[in-house]
């Protein structure tokens, strides 16, 4: 696996962790600083720690682990402690963990001063295949998902295939989806490889090429303009599933967990609006059932799923607004759907049997 040339930046892959230690001694830093969460702290921050224990002096800020801090509150806790640590414009923050640390510390960073230099080490395969690249920084508010964000790109990211050993199965499934999108947007073979592969364990060759496809996109449309919308498969219904367990479940869904429901939803709409073939909607719904387990959706949520849509960041004016496929490999993007479509893909997913 060779480094990946993205936005500005490198991601690494090849003995990453000593890649970290080199940018940090080259840049210079007045502090450093590493933002984990609880989680993290536990399985993956000491193998980070080890390796800068006589290198370079830091500060650690520990958060809480799970979506439901990825909030403003929690960054006004980080903010205010870089002050007592007397960050300045020329400190460095390292955000060791997940989606959530690299997103939320990300943003901290981002407004900081009016920004200072950040690097990520992704801990969990979801990071590592999605926050790897592309340069979103971000917090939800009031149940929408990373509503409050900036497009800041770090100045390097160093993924560590080792951490993939520490994840329980619910998280490497819950990567998984990502990967599996990746291959339905723009690569067929790709596709074709990971439903022939196993899914239960980590492949670090798979997770570099899932993040060669996302780069390839980012490096295309860096803002989100035209086909960097393709990434949003899934999401609009998706993202709107996961608030509404986060809100409403007690062992709420997971991110990828989600975003497979999406797909499949979303997929039953690409059937009807988009040319996808009943053949390959059958074939990503048989793959996506084998991994995922079936989550309860009836009558009674519809109409909050609805109203979470309308509030999705990607939406234009008052339409909901989809990415859906034309075929296996291939996306089409910027797809009006009615509050009665979005319904009925609903109903499509709860009428299925796994």
């Amino acid at each position: 696996m060779d480094t990946i040339q993205s936005l500005g930046y490198n991601v690494y892959f090849n003995d990453s962790l000593t890649e970290l230690v080199n940018f940090i001694q080259q840049g210079k830093y007045s502090k450093v600083f590493i933002l984990s969460d609880d989680q993290t702290s536990n399985c993956c921050l000491p193998a980070v720690t080890e390796r800068l224990d006589g290198v370079t002096p830091y500060d650690l800020i520990e958060i809480s682990s799970g979506e439901a801090n990825k909030t403003i509150d929690f960054c006004i806790g980080v903010w205010k402690m870089l002050i007592d640590f007397g960050a300045d414009r020329h400190s460095l923050l390292i955000n060791v963990g997940g989606g959530v640390v690299t997103d939320l510390g990300g943003f901290v960073a981002s407004t900081f001063k009016r920004g200072f230099d950040f690097v990520n080490v992704p801990t969990t395969l979801l990071s590592q295949v999605d926050a790897s690249v592309g340069g979103k920084t971000g917090v939800d508010l009031d149940s929408i998902k990373n509503i409050i964000g900036t497009f800041t790109q770090p100045k390097a990211v160093f993924v560590h295939p080792g951490f993939l050993e520490t994840l329980p199965e619910r998280q490497v499934r819950s990567g998984l989806a990502e990967m599996l999108k990746h291959g339905l947007i723009d690569d067929e073979a790709y596709w074709d490889e990971l439903k022939n592969s196993d899914l239960s364990v980590p492949n670090p060759e798979l997770v570099f090429k899932s993040v060669v496809i996302k780069n390839k996109i980012v490096l295309d449309d860096p803002l989100e303009k035209g086909r960097r919308k393709c990434l949003n498969f899934g999401h609009t219904i998706g993202h709107a599933v996961e608030t509404f367990s986060l809100d409403n479940d007690g062992d709420h869904l997971t991110h990828g967990e989600a975003i497979a429901i999406g797909m499949i939803c979303e997929g039953w709409l690409s059937v009807q609006k988009a040319g996808l073939k009943q053949e390959e909607l059958e074939e990503i719904i048989s793959v996506l059932t084998r991994v995922y387990p079936k989550y309860h959706l009836d009558d009674s949520c519809y109409t909050v799923l609805n109203s979470l849509m309308k509030k999705d960041k990607k939406n234009e004016g008052d339409n909901i607004n989809c990415t859906l496929i034309s075929k296996i490999g291939a996306c089409a993007i910027n797809q009006i759907c009615t509050e009665d479509e979005l319904c009925e893909s609903l109903k499509f997913y709860a009428s299925l049997n796994f």
